[in-house]
C-alpha cells in the first residue's frame, strides 16, 4: 500500500472482484461511447491521440480506422 498517497494497488488485493453481469454491461456502455467518440472524431476531420508502443502518436481524422458503431450498439 501507498501510505502517502493512501491508494491501495489493485495487485495488493488478496481476493479478486468476481465480475458480474454488471460489470459485463459497463465495460460493453464504456467500449460503446469510446468508439462513439472516435468515429465522431473521424467525421468531423478531427484527430485524436493515441498510445502506440508506450509512446503517444497523434492521428489525422483520414487515419482514424472507421467503426461500425452500430454493430457495437447491437452487442449492448
Amino acid at each position: 500500500m501507498n501510505t502517502e498517497a493512501g491508494i491501495k494497488l489493485q495487485q495488493d488485493n488478496k481476493s479478486p472482484v468476481p465480475v458480474t453481469e454488471l460489470h459485463r454491461k459497463i465495460d460493453a456502455g464504456v467500449k460503446f461511447a469510446i468508439a462513439n467518440a472516435i468515429e465522431r472524431h473521424r467525421r468531423l476531420g478531427e484527430s485524436i491521440s493515441i498510445l502506440r508502443d508506450g509512446k503517444v502518436v497523434n492521428l489525422t481524422a483520414n487515419e482514424i480506422p472507421a467503426r461500425d458503431v452500430d454493430k457495437l450498439r447491437n452487442s449492448l
